[in-house]
Parts: structure tokens; sequence; C-alpha cells
């Protein structure tokens, strides 16, 4: 039997596309504000966005008899027949945000028309109340709450109230970007996170990631074949641990694309160390016909006609820069040039007058002249497929099958991995002395223990360092001048869910205003710890693990910290100390050092007899 479902049930559903947590609603909102036409928008949340989500904007309005409307699914100002849907040129279309937003929460919409009386509409889970006259200034002020309150099992699938804000604090971020033209208010909980003034790019990129990153990147302005590419690079010298820094704005929409990921990514290849990312804030403008946004409810994907062209596109003016070629100059924009052009001086319709939509011939022309060599190490780096072809790549890990090696091998690995504990009494031992100020001798019956001093000393010292630390009793020294980390919205939702593991190892950290962190003391093991470093390593792994295990990366600072107190090889050694050390080790010969090597060997005396010939 076939049922034909409510419409209190299709909105629910509807809402898992469009709107799984607090960030999304933002996000919705905050894009229907723009395409409202507003020059000033201001969002404020609470306890992470559970609680409450507020817009409000100076747009346009929604007139009085509309606002019913407004709640409806698939109602829309941005679209009037299907073949809007190629030349689509506002943020929102779907007409499904404010339904599935009105479907899971505690809605409310005030909006006034220029010269009209203000009003409102209130929805209790996607049911209607009436419209009633309200105060209101022109535009709209939307405020959401209790998000989630009729569906429960969302509810409990909601992240901390920290990593919400954190991932709505990275969308905001993006939108001053994407917007320059537009001032911005960003509040939590009653305090001011991030404000722009609508002054353009530079003094919103300020804003976001302070005014020293305008100071480190290139300002780039370019076209190619109906393509225009502008914005921010960093410079060959500035990069970070992660990718939360690099945001990519297709026809002023803020979107992750791997076509031009790589295409950036390959560019700076010869100037990014190991676990460092390109800083960029890019927009690409380009024709409607060529790129397909409404691939995903979300719209945070995008598709291109041809990804060759836009990869060859991209890497050419990206390298050209970096390598200071001689089309670098043609691409270079003055900062100030930037800052000064507004969104309504680089939407499409200014483009496609400047650059006409590709026309076969010019298509192929494109083709053509992309298909050089665009490896900057001198291979060919070919440009990604086509994203119909991406899509059928999929990953396949096989479950063992009955006879395969898996088991074995493991097997042999454990067996391998076992330290088999060779331990002596070291009254036993007879100390014979040293070789080159380094390996100790001593000797028991017909066998010989060669020791390496360092090795040894540096695997007590790591012992008893961690020892304190795993007993959860670390000593903890005050810094005189406290480290003050500041780092993006997502790094800090990061850090914050870390603050607990941080000082159980013995850091002070704390929460420090905005998006910076405030470091008071280190363990007493690691002093002289360089902090930047530490923590530039731990927010290198965010990505990979969004929860990096601290205490592994703790034990490598241990072992280093180990391995500076230790005795060096070639420090000489007296005869008490050199037998303090053995009676140290408890007389144990398989212990290793904490980067893997083996402390002590072992050589019989008949292997010294073989090398003499003494035996065969």
């Amino acid at each position: 039997m076939i049922n034909v479902l409510t419409k209190e049930i299709y909105n629910k559903i509807a809402a898992g596309e469009v709107v799984d947590r607090p960030y999304s609603v933002v996000k919705e909102l905050v894009e229907n504000a723009i395409d409202a036409g507003a020059s000033e928008i201001a969002v404020e949340i609470e306890v992470g966005g559970k609680k409450s989500v507020r817009v409000r904007d100076n747009g346009a309005g929604i007139p009085k008899e509309d606002l019913p409307l407004a709640y409806l699914p698939h109602a829309t100002s941005k679209l009037k027949s299907a073949e809007d849907l190629f030349t689509v040129a506002t943020l929102g279309f779907r007409g499904e945000a404010l339904a599935s937003i009105a479907a899971v929460s505690q809605m409310k919409i005030i909006s006034k028309r220029k010269g009209q009386n203000a009003y409102s509409l209130s929805s209790e889970g996607g049911l209607l109340g009436e419209v009633r006259e309200a105060a209101g200034a022109d535009g709209t002020e939307v405020c959401v709450e209790n998000l989630f309150f009729n569906t429960p099992a969302r509810l409990k699938f909601l992240k901390s109230d920290a990593q919400e804000e954190g991932d709505v604090s990275n969308m905001m971020s993006r939108f001053l970007l994407s917007h320059p033209e537009i001032a911005f208010t960003y509040s939590v909980n009653g305090k001011i996170k991030l404000r722009s003034f609508g002054d353009g790019l530079d003094a919103a990129l300020a804003a976001v990631y302070g005014a020293e990153t305008v100071e480190k990147c290139y300002g780039i302005s370019a076209e190619k074949h109906g393509i225009r590419i502008h914005g921010y690079l960093g410079n060959q010298n500035f990069s970070k641990p992660n990718r939360s820094y690099q945001s990519l704005f297709v026809n002023g929409r803020y979107v992750v694309n791997q076509t031009v990921g790589a295409a950036v990514t390959n560019a700076y290849a010869t100037y990014l160390m190991k676990r460092q990312f390109p800083f960029y804030v890019l927009f690409l403008e380009v024709p409607s016909e060529i790129v397909d946004v409404n691939v995903h409810p979300n719209k945070a994907d995008v598709r291109f006609a041809d990804n060759q062209i836009i990869y060859g596109c991209v890497y050419s003016v990206v390298s050209s820069v970096l390598d200071g070629n001689s089309r670098a100059l043609e691409y270079l924009a003055p900062k100030n040039d930037i800052r000064e052009a507004t969104h309504e001086e680089i939407v499409l319709p200014k483009i496609e007058k400047s650059a006409p939509v590709l026309s076969k011939m010019s298509y192929e022309e494109a083709k053509k002249e992309l298909s050089f060599d665009v490896s900057p190490l001198g291979g060919r780096t070919p440009a990604p497929k086509l994203y119909e072809e991406n899509e059928k790549f999929t990953m396949k890990v096989n479950a063992p099958t009955e006879g395969d090696a898996f088991e074995e091998n493991r097997a042999y690995l454990l067996e391998r991995e076992k330290k088999v504990q060779e331990k002596i009494d070291p009254a036993t031992l007879s100390y014979k002395g040293e070789l080159f100020h380094t390996f100790l001798i001593y000797e028991i019956g017909d066998e010989a223990y060669f020791i390496d001093q360092h090795a040894a000393h540096e695997r007590l010292i790591y012992n008893r360092l961690r020892s304190r630390t795993e007993a959860r009793e670390p000593l903890s020294q005050p810094m005189l001048v406290p480290f003050v980390l500041n780092v993006n919205s997502e790094e800090y939702a990061f850090l914050i869910r870390q603050l607990p593991v941080l000082n159980e190892i013995g850091f002070e950290a704390e929460e420090f205003g905005g998006t910076s962190v405030k470091v008071s003391a280190v363990p007493a093991d690691l002093q002289g710890i360089d902090l930047e470093a530490f923590f530039a390593e731990v927010l290198s792994s965010m990505e990979s693990y969004n929860g990096i295990k601290l205490a592994d990366l703790v034990k490598d600072k241990l072992a280093s910290a180990a391995c500076k107190a230790a005795v060096k090889g070639g420090e000489r050694l007296t005869d008490d100390e050199a037998k303090s050390l053995i009676r140290e080790m408890d007389g144990d010969m398989g212990l290793r050092c904490p980067h893997g090597r083996p402390v002590a060997v072992k050589m019989k005396k008949s292997e010294f007899e073989k090398l003499f010939k003494r035996i065969v």
C-alpha cells in the first residue's frame, strides 16, 4: 500500500537535507538576507545556536500578504521558470529553507517593506499562527528558537555548544569575506565576535584573520577565457597547518571544490613544507552556463562543464604569481583596488559583458591552450577528469576472505613486536670500560654487553617523565609571560574541546576572548618547549582526526625533552656514573630509546673468536 506523506512528515524529511545543525540555519537565513539586497546584517546566536538564532537585515522586506507563503515549501521569489535554474544568480533559489527550519523549530518572522507597516507571523513546528501588526525597522528579522524541539532523535546528535558555535563562526567568517560590501555584526551569547563595515575585501580579511595577514598576501585580479579570478594568495612564506584557512567563492557562493583546490595546491607545491597548506581567499566569477549550483540542497558543491579549463586557468594564474614570471605583473592587483571593488561591480552580468559566454571556438581554443605542461616540477600534471567521472570513483574495502593471509600477517607482526625481556642482575655485571666515550662495556660469563649511554639515559628519563604524565600527576611550571594563541573559529572550536586534556597533562590553558587561547603554564617536564611549534602540530592534525590523541603528541615531546636532557654520545662518564646507569636500568637489556633504537647489544665470546678466526 502506497501512502501519501503528510505535509508535517514531508517537511521534517526535507529539513534533514537543508537543516541539519545550527550553522545551516544561519547559512540559509543570511543568504536570504543577502538576496533581499541588505547592506547591513546582524546575526546573534545563543548556546551554539541551539537555544536561538536571530538574523536581522535592512533588505527589501516581505509584504504582509506574502508572509504565509514564506513558510510554504517550494515557495520562492527567485525562480519563475525551469530555465531560470540554468542562470541562477542568487544564493538561495529552492524555496525549501524557511519551511524546513520552521518544521523543526519555534520560528517568528517580522518584516517591513519601505513605506509600509511591519507585520509578524509565528510558527510552532510548522503550524502557522496569524499575521499580526508589529513594530520593526525596514527589512526582516527572523528568530529561530529551540531547534529540533519536536525531533529529539535529531537533537541528541547535535555537537557540543562550543563545536556548534565554532561551525557557525566559521560560516560567518566566510560571509564577511564573500560579501565585503555588506556590514556584518555577529554576536555569541551577547558578545560581538566578528564585525565588518562593508568597506572592502582587505578590511573584511583583516576583520577575520587580522591586519597582519593582508600584508602577507598577494592581491590578484585576472581574467582568462571568460573566467575572472581575484582575491588574495598567501605569499611563498605564508602557509597554515590545515585547510581551514582556504576560502573559495564561485559567483559569490562559498564552495569546496576539488578541482580548484588541486590547482592551487599544485601551484604551491615547491614552496610548501610537509604538513603545510596554502592560505587563500579566492573568487571565481564564471558564466552561469558553465557551472551548475543545483547539485545538492546545501549548495556547497558545484559542477563545472569542463574541469580542465577551470584547473588550467587557476593553476596558470597562481603559479605565475608565485613564480614571478612575466605574466605575474598582469595578474597582481594593488590591494586598495581589491578593497574598492564592490560586489555590485563584480557580479556575473558585468563578467558576461566584458567576457562573453564561451563560444564553441573559444571553448576549443581554451582546451588547446590549457593542455600545456602545468607541473611546477617540469613533469606533466594532468588536470582532474570531469566531475561525472570523479563521481564514479568509489573506495572499496574488501573484507578478509577465507584463506587470506591477514590473520597470519597480524600474528606475525604481533609476535615480532613482543619485547623479550632479558633481565640481568646488575651486581653480576663486571664493568670493563668504554669505547669512544659512547659505548659502555660490561661482561658476564662468556658474554659482553655494549650499552649506548645516550640511548639508555634517554630511555630512563623518558620513563620517569611519562610515568608522571600517565599517573595524571604532572607538575606545571608557570610562565613569566603567558603565551596567547590566535586562531580562526574552526581551530578555536577544536582547541576548546582539547582544553581538559591539555590541562590534565600539565598545561594551564583557557579561553582568552574572541578566538584566542591563553597558556599560562606548561608541564614542568617540558620547560623550554616551543609552544608555537607544539600547537602548530596539534592543529595540523585537526583535519585528519578532528580529535587528535594529545597523549601521543605529548609522548613525542617528552621523548624530545628526554633526548635533550640525557647524557650525550662522546661525553665521558666516570666509573661510578657508568655503574649507576646500569643499576637504574635494573639490568633490563631489552630496552629501546623512545625513538626505537636498541639500548644494548650482546655479543658472545664465540662471536669474537670467529672474528679472529680462533674458531670457525
